[in-house]
């Protein structure tokens, strides 16, 4: 059985930071790519980071600069580091991966930036 569960999300300031966290099930993060998205109110979900199984790592070019994602084979974990965060990266944040050709996805944490 495929579980995520996110952490780490909350309240920051503009120019702020935050690390994410998603536990996964055993085994899960050493073997498949594991990505972080998010989704504001009225838009659609988007890709901020993905890591492959050999640790590459993948951005679009809104968050590249910003945030890294890094895993933790061993604790079974991928983090999301966010750094100078803006307005509008306040979203609820959703760790995934594919198994199968199916989406798996976390409860989602809440980040919200503002002043």
């Amino acid at each position: 059985q495929v579980q995520l569960v996110e952490s780490g999300g909350g309240l920051v300031q503009p120019g702020g930071s935050l690390r994410l966290s998603c536990v996964a099930s055993v085994g899960l993060v050493g073997v498949y790519t594991m990505g972080w998205y998010r989704q504001a109110p009225g838009k659609q979900r988007e890709l901020v980071a993905s890591i492959s199984s050999g640790g590459n790592t993948n951005y679009p070019a809104s968050v590249k600069g910003r945030f890294t994602i890094s895993k933790d084979n061993a604790k079974n974990t991928v983090y999301l580091q966010m750094i100078f965060l803006k307005p509008e990266d306040a979203a609820v944040y959703y760790c995934n991966t594919v198994v199968g050709l199916r989406n798996y996805w976390g409860q989602g944490t809440q980040v919200t930036v503002s002043s």
